[in-house]
């Protein structure tokens, strides 16, 4: 599907044409056609209607904050409507396209007289609200333990209130021809590169979609490369994290009614790098680090390769070794490619099963049906032991991955590595491996190389990248950003310590 057209305008011609063709009174037929639109005409002093719906508009502020102030009062237009009202945002027009926007987003019309075509909209929409929770899929033990929720206003809170600076700057656009989104570009000016604040306010302009209802469909619109199993932003709910992004010079994204925020351009370590690390000493963090790095290594190929040893290289393993290996599957009927595939597969099926059960049951079927499974393959010569520990620690270090839709990448990826350790072996895994290179070494950004600074090189960003080097030697912004503003302290100064005497 091409989300992506050269001649945007086009369909928003359209749309404005067929809004602009209704006249007033069908606007109004078309509203009350709705069971929730209701129409309430006040006599008193001054006779007006006001029209909104039940389901937008709170009626304890139609009854607290606006009848009060206008029902005794002889009234003779508009303006002395607007006059009397002590609220904010009143928009008088007569402009139809105007009208059915404000009143569908929760503004309450008032008309004089039911036939007048200019009318006052009212802002009084009502909001539902989920509280501010802890993070549930980002969670660290130190550290702040606010997570975003559904409203973009308290989300653009949670961030301002960690940056409060003028330079803060916020572009909202409206997505989806039905929903109708509001979508927030983030960025601080001065630092943020332009070219890249552009690409990200030009690809989410382009989208073309019908309905918008998460950031997720934002990610997949506006990602370089929608086939690529890699995602390409990252995808936090965490507010101090998006902070600090935007402190480098990236850009985030975020969407009304989705409590995460897309941050780029990224490349492919810091899929691996925990917020929490910068809570941490720096040699903790990188040991942590380096830690997460080799169990993705060994949850994506250490399976494959044992498929790939006993099916071809059987030279390649220990003497001692050998013999256990022999002796777990001496009963085995199948071969190491159908062993590993069915493990593999009952695996993926445990996690999906405990995924969407309730909590409490899910995992309860994870831990049993995992050891219930893997006992009784063993026990009935379907696997061997030696396999099943392997699965299991693979299993077990892909969850080692602090984003949750890069550990999907690696869940799929040992599918290929598989079928390539089947047909050639090492040779297979190594050939396999070179394709993803390569595949990498093209994927982008937001236009920016994905794995940079490795390639290319830039040496300046290694200090937050496989290893974490403490604050005091990060003076300068990433390169690979190109930010604005590139000095993030001053040099001299951040290696000095001074004491106070008495």
């Amino acid at each position: 599907m091409n989300f992506f057209k050269k001649k945007k305008k086009q369909p928003e011609q359209k749309q404005t044409n067929n809004q602009d063709s209704l006249t007033f009174q069908e606007l109004m037929q078309k509203l009350s056609a709705s069971a929730d639109f209701s129409t309430v005409k006040q006599s008193s002093a001054s006779t007006f209607y006001i029209s909104y719906y039940k389901t937008l508009v709170n009626p304890e502020f139609v009854h607290r904050d606006l009848l009060p102030y206008i029902t005794d009062l002889p009234l003779k237009n508009l303006d002395d409507v607007q006059k009397h009202l002590p609220l904010d945002g009143i928009v008088k027009t007569n402009d139809v396209r105007d009208i059915a926007n404000k009143v569908t987003e929760g503004f309450i019309l008032l008309q004089m007289n039911k036939e007048d075509t200019e009318c006052l909209l009212i802002p009084s929409l009502s909001t539902e609200n989920r509280q501010i929770s802890i993070p549930e899929t980002e969670f660290s033990v130190v550290g702040p333990k606010e997570a975003f929720v559904e409203s973009l206003d308290t989300n653009l809170n949670l961030i301002r209130k960690r940056l409060p600076i003028p330079e803060f700057i916020v572009k909202e656009v409206r997505v989806g021809k039905l929903t109708k989104t509001r979508v927030a570009i983030i960025y601080i000016d001065g630092i943020a590169d332009r070219e890249n604040v552009n690409t990200a306010i030009q690809r989410v302009n382009d989208i073309e979609y019908d309905h918008v209802v998460d950031s997720s469909f934002i990610n997949q619109m506006i990602s370089d490369n929608g086939n690529s199993p890699f995602p390409q932003l990252i995808d936090t709910e965490r507010p101090d994290r998006v902070a600090s992004v935007l402190a480098e010079g990236k850009v985030a994204i975020m969407a009304d009614g989705s409590p995460h925020a897309l941050t780029g351009p990224t490349t492919i370590v810091e899929f691996f790098s925990a917020f929490e690390d910068y809570f941490l000493n720096w040699v903790l963090a990188s040991a942590f680090r380096l830690i997460r790095l080799m169990a993705v290594m060994f949850s994506v190929l250490s399976t494959p390769l044992y498929v790939a040893v006993l099916t071809f290289h059987y030279e390649m393993i220990p003497e001692n070794l050998l013999a256990t290996l022999v002796a777990s599957r001496n009963d085995i009927p199948f071969p190491p490619i159908l062993e590993a595939m069915v493990l593999e597969l009952s695996i993926e099926l445990l996690r999906e099963a405990g995924a969407r059960l309730p909590t409490k049951v899910g995992q309860t079927i994870g831990i049993v049906g995992g050891i219930v499974i893997g006992t009784a393959a063993v026990q009935a010569g379907l696997t061997s032991n030696v396999l099943l520990i392997i699965v299991a620690l693979a299993a077990l270090a892909s969850f080692t991955t602090p984003v949750y839709q890069m550990s999907n990448t690696i869940r799929l990826l040992r599918f290929p590595f598989l079928l390539f350790a089947q047909f050639l072996g090492v040779l297979g895994v190594t050939i396999c491996f070179a394709f993803i290179l390569a595949h990498l070494l093209k994927l982008t950004s937001l236009g920016r190389p994905y794995i940079a600074p490795l390639y290319p090189l830039r040496t300046n960003d290694l200090k937050d990248a496989l290893i974490r080097m403490p604050f005091s030697s990060q003076f300068n912004r990433p390169d690979s950003l190109r930010p604005s503003d590139k000095k993030r302290m001053n040099k001299k100064r951040a290696n000095e310590k001074h004491d106070i005497e008495d």
